[in-house]
């Protein structure tokens, strides 16, 4: 039915009339075919699995469709698919088993034995699984499509077993992403004509200044050999070493960077251009704009933290961070918002951090602002900012222009599968240009292990300890070998974000109760609301133009708050298959006819300044507990962003609750919709105990290293550099002291400026006052 994409089906091409004989990474998966599945799941359960996902995304017979639509070939086809068909149900449990956290995986695979059994089905499934002929009960993969779906619907919502909550939401989450996400030979899904999606078809950059603009400075060594390797980095002028009688390299530079993204990039540019050589690790691969072809799956896989698949420990907060060259800031919504003024003046007497309202903070916001080229208007909205500016202006409420790092007419809903057209002015395009015009490598496919450490003593006799490198291995692109490499350095600076910068210092011995705490996520919430394309004066598709560029602020009533933040309320980037995957599924008929309104369905969200904190200290381990303060402003933002939608004239809303609430608008009455609003709960998470609940979402992770004015208060000091290892700095947004409450690209850039800035000028000044023990 489908075959896997890359990122980039024109690449492949090319690499494939070149004779290369490496394929590239984001081909891995039309090799499945060959080598069979991982999986481990058995035959009996992918047959159980398979009926499941035939009734999240049923046949529908086409008699039940208008004569319209019956006429329509596209859609007659997407209506007699089936999240059955080959290898729908194979991937889902590929995906599943990879991606899934361990627990509800083991639930599920447990769940799919019992039902390829029928004493097994009858326990889960009751007298739906009966029938009069012999042997009288069916194993779940026998029950008629009709009745699963019925059995699907009480175990979504009133199922007292939570197992069975379980296995649904795992199994149609992962169903109707692969289903949505799946592309043929020609990079296209048989569902998307059907549902108004056509994908970003502007034409790429033409004439783009450099086709690789970090090449001379680039070595991917996931390409590499040992010797090979060894060439790449003596060639860009790096001193690099075997150590004796270990398969090791040694490397020697000046500064180690790792991470490649918003903080990372802008200290390697720093540095660089001081006179340093720099070496930045990124575990992640290089596109550029060619690359780039806005397929949501394979986009999502190559460019984003665990394939853009990541949840917290509880299953209640679904987080998105980039990993790739550029990290963020290569994959964000462009929005370019500097720190509020209110958040500074937090930081710098609440926190007595006097950099955030200093001179040189408010300059580091200017040079950041100059050298991603920020803009402050958007000559055309998009259609679901078209709402958004509407229903504020319908309601008397403040909306502002979001300032963006491309062009004013830069048009693009996809930037978040990277920037197709290459106007868009990430760090892989600004500041890491800068770095590697000034002597920069940058090293993909290369993940710190842990951090040097040695024990040393000072001139004045003080024991402590320096940081003297990072222990590091890069993978061959086959898999069956890696390189380990020991990079000695001056000054070493982990900028690999906020949920892998704590695991790393950790691992690597570092005692700070600081590392780790203090996760902030700034948890959203979607709401949607209906637009007709034949019945609303707004142009376009949700998928169209520019991702962020209109926002409105809620502002607290409330007497000890008033005048106060509560939420911001902006417009996402969502594909088909996250918006199939996070929709609520209320019956398999239903979920088909709303995505036929995908195109014209307008999403906004909105996002709290979170008060409430988490910790991260394994990788991937990410727990985090939303307060009670920090759900009443999601709830209030919430409200107004469905007045917002409804005043826009939404011919229906709803929010992204498992029970699928929802209101049709024409003919309400106020009374109506205000009972409508006050019915509105918050149960976070993929599963409740407690009744309907709403998935959290995350894309802004800060503070899990947070800067203080002593050890008691943070993670590291106000420049950055570790309380326990001379030597060691933290230069990415896990230093921020708190949530920032707008997008933090532009703060934390300026926080990363500052702190380059200073290491700059520390090796100027830095003799060999540390002496090895």
């Amino acid at each position: 039915m489908f075959a896997r994409s890359s990122a980039s089906c024109d690449q492949e091409k090319r690499r494939t009339m070149e004779g290369e004989s490496e394929c590239h990474p984001l081909l891995r998966g039309w090799k499945k075919e060959v080598r069979g599945y991982s999986h481990g799941l058995s035959s009996a359960q992918i047959q159980s699995l398979a009926a499941i996902c035939e009734a999240v995304i049923p046949p529908l017979p086409l008699d039940s469709m208008s004569k319209e639509l019956s006429s329509n070939e596209a859609v007659c086809s997407f209506y007699n698919a089936s999240g059955s068909q080959h290898p729908i149900p194979d991937e889902v449990a590929e995906l599943m088993v990879k991606r899934g956290l361990p627990a509800p995986v083991f639930i599920v695979r447990l769940m799919l034995k019992i039902l390829s059994f029928r004493i097994g089905t009858l326990l889960l499934c009751g007298f739906l699984c009966l029938d009069w002929r012999w042997p009288f009960v069916q194993k779940f993969s026998e029950i008629p499509l009709e009745r699963r779906d019925e059995i699907l619907r009480r175990w979504s919502r009133q199922s007292k077993m939570i197992h069975l909550k379980v296995l649904f939401v795992m199994v149609k989450l992962f169903c109707c992403f692969v289903f949505f996400s799946w592309v043929d030979e020609n990079c296209k899904n048989q569902a998307w004509e059907a549902i108004g999606y056509r994908g970003d078809r502007r034409e790429k950059l033409q004439k783009p200044e450099k086709e690789r603009p970090l090449e001379k400075g680039m070595v991917e060594a996931m390409h590499k050999d040992k010797l090979s390797l060894i060439q790449s980095l003596m060639e860009k002028d790096v001193k690099v070493t075997g150590i004796p009688g270990e398969s090791t390299l040694k490397i020697e530079c000046d500064v180690v960077i790792i991470g490649s993204g918003c903080g990372g990039g802008v200290a390697a540019a720093i540095l660089a251009q001081s006179g340093h050589k720099v070496i930045v690790l990124e575990k992640g691969n290089y596109f550029v704009a060619k690359d780039y072809s806005s397929l949501e799956g394979p986009s999502l896989g190559e460019l984003y933290e665990s394939g853009g698949i990541l949840s917290t420990q509880n299953g209640k907060v679904m987080i998105q961070a980039g990993s790739t060259v550029g990290g963020g800031s290569a994959v964000n919504w462009s929005a370019a918002i500097r720190t509020p003024s209110s958040v500074l003046r937090e930081w710098s007497m609440n926190h007595k951090i006097p950099l955030f309202e200093s001179r040189d903070y408010l300059s580091a916001m200017d040079a950041v602002c100059k050298r991603i080229g920020v803009t402050e208007n958007c000559s055309e909205e998009g259609f679901q900012n078209q709402v958004l500016q509407r229903g504020c202006e319908n309601l008397g409420l403040k909306v502002e222009k979001v300032p963006r790092n491309c062009p004013e007419n830069h048009y693009c809903g996809s930037c978040c599968y990277g920037c197709r057209t290459g106007e868009k002015r990430g760090a892989d395009s600004t500041w890491l240009v800068d770095a590697v015009d000034h002597g920069a490598v940058i090293l993909t496919g290369c993940k710190a292990e842990k951090v040097l450490l040695q024990n040393c003593i000072s001139d004045g006799g003080k024991n402590g300890k320096r940081c003297s490198g990072v222990i590091a291995r890069v993978w061959n692109d086959n898999e069956k070998m890696s390189i380990k490499l020991q990079i000695e350095a001056k000054a070493t600076i982990s900028a690999c974000g906020s949920l892998l910068t704590p695991p790393l210092l950790i691992s690597s011995g570092l005692k700070n109760p600081n590392i780790g705490r203090n996760l902030h996520l700034h948890p959203v919430l979607f709401v949607w609301g209906y637009f007709p394309e034949n019945s609303t004066s707004f142009k376009g598709k949700a998928y169209e133009g520019g991702i962020i560029t209109s926002i409105h602020k809620v502002v607290s009533g409330s007497e000890n708050d008033a005048g106060a933040v509560s939420a911001i309320i902006e417009t996402p980037a969502l594909g088909p298959a996250s918006f199939a995957a996070l929709f609520p599924w209320t019956s398999g008929p239903d979920m088909k006819d709303r995505m036929m309104k995908y195109s014209r369905i307008c999403n906004l969200f909105a996002l709290v300044r979170d008060k409430s904190s988490g910790e991260v200290k394994e990788e991937k381990k990410i727990k985090y507990w939303l307060n009670q303060s920090d759900k009443e402003n999601l709830r209030t933002g919430l409200r107004q962003a469905l007045r917002i939608l409804i005043a826009a004239g939404a011919e229906e809303v709803g929010t992204y609750r498992s029970d699928g609430q929802k209101m049709k608008c024409r003919g309400t009455s106020q009374k109506d919709v205000e009972e409508f609003l006050d019915s509105i709960t918050l149960h976070g998470g993929l599963v409740s105990r407690q009744g309907p609940c709403s998935l959290y979402l995350s894309a802004h992770q800060m503070g899990s290293c947070r800067m203080g004015v002593n050890e008691g208060d943070g993670g590291v000091n106000v420049n950055g550099e570790s309380w326990e290892a001379k030597g060691l700095f933290v230069c990415d947004g896990s230093v921020l002291p708190s949530a920032v409450g707008v997008n933090p690209m532009v703060t934390i850039q300026s926080t990363a400026y500052c702190i380059a800035k200073g290491i700059a000028e520390s090796l100027k000044k830095e003799k060999c006052s540390w002496i090895v023990r």
